[in-house]
C-alpha cells in the first residue's frame, strides 16, 4: 500500500494501522520517540479506552498504559469486572511527547486519522475517554470536571468521559471520582447491548445535561 492512498476502507485492519503507526513520520514526535504505541486489544472489543499519549514506560515497551497510571487502570478495570485483555486501549497521540508535555494540536491532528480508523474498525459499543485531550475529540470546549461520568450519545456513539488515571494518582478526590465512574461501565455496556441508550443531546451549552439514564 502506498502512502498516497488515503482510503484504506476495504482492506484495512487493526494490524495495518499499527504497522503504519510504528513507521509514522507525520509529525515531529517521530524524531524523539523510542517506539510508537499503536494501542492493543482484540478486534471484537466492545469497549475502547482512549488516553492522551504514551509516557516513558510506554515509549520503551511500545505498549499503552504500562506505567503507574496503567497499573491503576488495571485496578479500575478489575473493579468494574473487566479484563484488560477484553478491551482495546489506545491514545490520542501514538508517540510520547518529550518530557510528557501536553500533546500539541498539530500532533493530535497528525494522529487523528489513525484513531478514526481504529474506531471504524472496532465499532465499539462504548468509548471511554481518559483525560481532557481524548474528551475534546467528542466534547470540544467542555470541562472534564463538569461532564466526567456522564454517559452521552454522540452521533450514535456512546461516550463516557472520565479523568485520566494519572490524575487519580496525583489527587485523592480524582481517584475517588474515577472509582465511582468506572462502576458505571458494566451498566452502560449492558444498556448499549440492549440499545437502551440516551438520545443524542441538544440542550443549551449553559444547562447541565439531563440524566437520561440511571446508572446506579
Amino acid at each position: 500500500m502506498t502512502a498516497q492512498e488515503p482510503q484504506h476502507a476495504h482492506n484495512d485492519s487493526l494490524e495495518s494501522v499499527a504497522t503504519e503507526v510504528r513507521g509514522c513520520v507525520r509529525c515531529a514526535l517521530s524524531q524523539t520517540r523510542t517506539q510508537a504505541v499503536p494501542g492493543e486489544g482484540p478486534a471484537d472489543a466492545e469497549i475502547l479506552f482512549i488516553g492522551e499519549g504514551p509516557g516513558l514506560n510506554e515509549d520503551r515497551t511500545g505498549r499503552p498504559f504500562v506505567g503507574a497510571a496503567g497499573q491503576f487502570l488495571d485496578e479500575l478495570l478489575a473493579q468494574a469486572g473487566l479484563q484488560r485483555s477484553a478491551v482495546f486501549i489506545t491514545n490520542v497521540v501514538k508517540c510520547r511527547p518529550p518530557e510528557n508535555r501536553d500533546p500539541e494540536p498539530g500532533e493530535i491532528a497528525a494522529c487523528a486519522g489513525y484513531l478514526d480508523r481504529q474506531i471504524a474498525l472496532l465499532q465499539p459499543k462504548l468509548i471511554v475517554t481518559l483525560g481532557r485531550f481524548s474528551m475534546a475529540k467528542y466534547f470540544p470546549g467542555e470541562s472534564i470536571s463538569r461532564i466526567h461520568g456522564k454517559l452521552r450519545n454522540v452521533g450514535g456513539q456512546l461516550v463516557l468521559p472520565m479523568f485520566h488515571p494519572a490524575a487519580g494518582l496525583r489527587r485523592p478526590e480524582t481517584r475517588t471520582a474515577l472509582m465511582q465512574d468506572f462502576k458505571q461501565i458494566p451498566l452502560a455496556l449492558a444498556a448499549a447491548r440492549k440499545q437502551q441508550v440516551p438520545p443524542p443531546e441538544k440542550q443549551p451549552e449553559d444547562e447541565p445535561p439531563p440524566q437520561q439514564m440511571t446508572l446506579f
